[in-house]
């Protein structure tokens, strides 16, 4: 497949707040209000710290310095690329932003080699590896961009049609890209952002035949099948949610009429909301655990706890960021940063406080009773250490606490017993998790209608 097209820019001056009011038919009006907001842009005072420390001093408190990382993971990748013709073999990746919303550039997504390429864009097998390696993964990936519609998903065009091909692949397809320019990346001061590759206008993109995933196609091709419904039926047919994740962005799922492309920030929340709830529609239906259960899991100086509790469904999930982190850059902060949101056994109708992080760790939750076939409470906590130099992103949440609910869990017969459990392996104490936990202050300060009758 082969097309080539002219490059036309959009200014972006003035860009008003956008809503798209389409995505409620699949996550909540509040998330549709969280997603498809723009906020105003500071700088930080951090960022002065990097100029005056350079990566030298660790002035930010960080046990490594995150623009070194990057730089490193990018030299890398730009001592292979001396042109704007790149020849690779894609994992399939593709990416669509969300600057400019409904004009947004979209492309494929090329590493400057060829053979299996994966793991570039796969998450799922990323767990166990090193921060280094994954922020190499991730800036390897060149991007090719131009503009789109929204809506030309409901018609198409030559390089949509391309990359909605791209997405239903099951396996790593040889690609050549023509940009406009050689891709250069922009490494910008302050540890926020995710790491992402080199980027450049698009020329032209070819790609070879491409080994189509037959569960994917069928999803695609059906175009009276909803959205939500395409989605449920992919992940229980064993397809990788990243990959779903992929092929949503590029509006290949829902009803014919309706179909747009959604950014990938979007797409990733959107998912997995509607993943877990559909998950814990299920685990209603089942009988509650018989125990409390403690698992633990240490990943990128993260560590998890999870305790399991025989009651009906409720979520809660707590991240603290200690000082020295991202998101608590100041070495002078007296304590880790907490914050945390909580659902009972009818939901929530607000977006979450702590973002998408919050429907990740809830979909590995609910998948893990469903396996089972059981009901349960579940408080999940996470502690963030300084040596979590930056955010690669929610899939490490997902992936993380898949893992930790994996193992073998420690047992109890009372809560107080579990909380001890789980108090040994986090750093923060008790009082700092109850003063944070709806779900815990419940447990320990309310008596149930049931103990009266």
């Amino acid at each position: 497949m082969k097309f080539y097209f002219n490059r036309r820019t959009t200014g972006l001056k003035n860009m008003p707040s956008i809503r798209a009011s389409w995505l409620s038919d699949v996550i909540s009006p509040q998330q549709v209000n969280e997603l498809t907001t723009f906020r105003e842009i500071r700088v930080s005072r951090a960022s002065s710290l990097c100029l005056l420390c350079k990566g030298g001093r660790m002035l930010c408190g960080k046990l490594s310095c995150p623009i070194i990382a990057r730089a490193q993971s990018l030299v890398k990748t730009t001592l292979r690329i001396n042109s704007p013709h790149i020849q690779g073999s894609t994992p399939p990746g593709v990416f669509v932003g969300r600057m400019g919303y409904p004009k947004v550039f979209m492309g494929p997504m090329v590493p400057p080699f060829l053979g299996d390429t994966e793991i570039l864009d796969t998450p799922e097998l990323w767990v166990g590896k090193g921060i280094q390696e994954i922020i190499d993964y991730r800036f390897s990936l060149i991007r090719g961009k131009a503009m789109a519609s929204i809506y030309d998903a409901r018609t198409g065009n030559r390089l949509l049609d391309s990359l909605q091909e791209l997405a239903l692949g099951r396996s790593p397809v040889e690609a050549e890209v023509v940009l406009e320019k050689i891709p250069r990346g922009v490494l910008t001061l302050g540890s926020d952002i995710q790491p992402f590759g080199p980027s450049a206008p698009l020329r032209s993109f070819r790609a070879s035949d491409v080994p189509v995933d037959r569960r994917m196609e069928r999803a695609f091709y059906d175009r009276d099948l909803r959205a939500n419904e395409a989605v449920i039926e992919l992940y229980d047919s064993g397809v990788y949610i990243t990959r779903i994740q992929r092929a949503f962005s590029l509006g290949m799922f829902g009803m014919g009429k309706n179909r747009k492309l959604v950014p990938t920030r979007w797409s990733i929340t959107a998912v997995d909301s509607i993943v877990s709830q559909e998950l814990i529609n299920r685990v209603k239906q089942n009988d509650t655990i018989d125990e409390f259960r403690v698992y633990s899991f240490s990943y990128l100086d993260n560590r998890y706890v999870a305790i399991l509790m025989p009651e009906k469904w409720s979520f809660e999930w707590i991240e603290a960021w200690f000082p020295g982190t991202t998101w608590n850059p100041s070495r002078e902060a007296a304590a880790p940063a907490m914050m945390g949101d909580f659902e009972g056994y009818w939901g929530r109708n607000t977006y979450p406080n702590v973002g998408g992080c919050y429907y990740s760790s809830r979909l590995a939750v609910a998948e893990k009773l469903c396996q089972e076939n059981r009901q349960a409470s579940a408080l999940v906590l996470r502690e963030i250490h300084p040596g979590y130099i930056l955010p690669v992103g929610v899939w490490n949440v997902r992936e993380s606490v898949r893992r930790m609910l994996g193992g073998e869990p420690e047992k109890f017969d009372n809560l107080p017993a579990a909380l001890n459990c789980a108090m040994a392996k986090l750093t923060i104490p008790l009082s700092n998790w109850v003063a944070e936990s709806q779900l815990l202050r419940q447990f320990l300060y309310q008596r149930k209608i049931t103990e009266f009758v």
